[in-house]
Formats: structure tokens, sequence, C-alpha cells
């Protein structure tokens, strides 16, 4: 078993698509969430989003070079360790700023649709609703914990997994 996990980690073709894959996945949860479920994001929930880009970006870049460049590989899988573990500080920020242990000074900003007219910019603006950031729109049922709580945890561990897969592919390149 830990052999076959080992082998995994270490496989410089499938682990940035692994990557890309699980960051495609997250947003398309959160844009589920937005889109399905009427759930509105606040800037922060917005923030968050974009790592889950970059890492989109850099798990393809990786797979492309995978075949010829293990070593830049490794370094992009850092890369991506690095992005999950930046988006998992934001999420713990957000945390804090949702259970009021610090303010935020983003606090009741909005994405609003301005549309195309210019006309419209000023009525679009007057008439949206501010996402708090400081409020939980939805936690779930059993363990009472947030999105913001969830992408902590999912964060944190993907990036470390990333940092030891980057450890594996650049040892095993040596």
């Amino acid at each position: 078993m830990k052999n076959s996990i080992i082998k995994i980690l270490s496989c410089s073709r499938l682990m940035p698509l692994l990557m890309a894959g699980i960051s495609a996945a997250s947003l398309g949860m959160a844009f589920m969430a937005q889109y399905v479920f009427g759930l509105a994001p606040c800037i922060l929930c917005l923030i968050q989003r974009w790592p889950f880009a970059i890492i989109i970006v850099l798990g393809l870049i990786g797979t492309l070079l995978s075949y010829k460049y293990q070593k830049t590989v490794a370094g992009i899988m850092g890369l991506i360790g690095l992005t999950f573990i930046t988006n998992s500080v934001i999420a713990f920020y957000h945390t804090g700023v949702e259970l009021h242990w610090w303010p935020s000074h983003l606090e009741g900003c909005a994405v609003p649709d301005l549309g195309t007219d210019p006309n419209n910019i000023l009525a679009a603006l007057e008439s949206t609703q501010a996402v708090r950031c400081d409020e939980i729109p939805w936690a779930d049922p059993v363990l009472n914990l947030s999105m913001a709580n969830y992408n902590v945890i999912f964060c944190l561990g993907f990036g470390v997994i990333a940092l030891i897969s980057a450890h594996l592919i650049w040892k095993k390149e040596k």
C-alpha cells in the first residue's frame, strides 16, 4: 500500500493533472453553490477561487512538460503545493472573519453584475445587496463547518500532498 502511494505521488505525468482536476472540481463546486443553490459569494469567497484557477494552469503546464522536463515538473508541483497552502491561509483568514475573531477590511463588499450599459451602472450598484464576509451563508448540519472551514482543511491537505509529490519527483530524477 505504501509503495503504491509513493509510486502515485512520484508520477510526474499523473500528479500535475490530478491537481488540476481537483482544482477544477473545487471551482465547479463553488460555481454550483453560487448558481444552482443561490449562495452568493462574498469578496473573500471570490478571492479563494483564484488559487484554484492558478493551480489548473500550473497543472496543465506540468502535464505538458512531464514528458521531457521532470525537474521542472517537480518545481511546478512545489508551486502547486505553495498555491494550495496560500489558499488555505486565505480561507483561514476568512474563517476568522466568519467567527468574528478579527474584522475584515473587505466586509460588506459585493461584486454586482453591472451589465454593459453605462447608464445602468449606478442603478445596479444601488440595488445590489452586499454579501458580508462575516456571515456564514451555509454550514454543514453535522459538523457545523462553513465552506471556508472546509477550504482550510482541503487546501492544507492537498498543499502538503503536492509538496511531498514535488520532493518525490525531484528525488526520483536525481
